[in-house]
């Protein structure tokens, strides 16, 4: 018998499949492949609808098990962008954001499968989780970044995530997000290795 998550990961899968959607998980569960010790019990997803209607991918999801936590979906869907949805089977949260352009089409070109159990799960590179976290920048996810940073140090692009750091700065008028990754950084070359 497969754990709830994996149950959860699979009806995603074939749903995303059987629609032919392009998705991949990010967030605290991504964070969590990829190395921060982290308790979470929900999950985020981003999925490229295209042209299809928010009523369809509601339904979609629906017959696999999956029951929105708001009244109004489709209403809320079209006000944030985000359809939060619970896994009946298992009781997980899950939270879909509907993929705009720019940014969100590099992750996906980015992303790798993970092979949760016997489930392939589409996972947002860890530099792009990395990215992600910078932008949010609460203590958790920096928190994340330092623990995501050190545990792939070996192999991480660093060069790609300053560049999309610089990028992010440049398109929204800020100045902090390279000085927080800088920390970060900093703070994993003094863990122990």
């Amino acid at each position: 018998m497969r754990a709830p998550l994996v149950e959860l990961f699979a009806a995603l899968k074939e749903t995303f499949d059987r629609l032919h959607m392009r998705w991949y998980v990010f967030g605290a569960q991504a964070a969590i492949l990829y190395g921060s010790p982290r308790l979470t019990a929900d999950v985020d997803i981003t999925v490229d609808i295209a042209e299809r209607p928010t009523a369809a991918l509601i339904d979609a999801l629906a017959r696999s098990g999956f029951h929105p936590r708001v009244d109004t979906p489709i209403e809320f869907v079209e006000r944030t962008r985000v359809l939060p949805l619970e896994h009946v089977a298992s009781g997980i949260a899950v939270d879909v954001v509907l993929a705009g352009p720019g940014l969100e089409e590099v992750f996906f070109e980015r992303r790798r499968e993970v092979s949760i159990e016997d489930v392939g799960v589409p996972v947002a590179s860890a530099e792009d989780i990395v990215i992600m976290k910078v932008l949010a920048g609460r203590a958790k996810d920096l928190d994340d970044v330092v623990a995501i940073v050190t545990a792939n140090r070996r192999h991480l692009d660093t060069a790609h995530i300053r560049q999309t750091l610089h990028m992010l700065e440049e398109a929204l008028d800020r100045r902090d997000l390279l000085a927080a990754f800088e920390r970060a950084l900093t703070q994993c070359a003094r863990q122990p290795r």
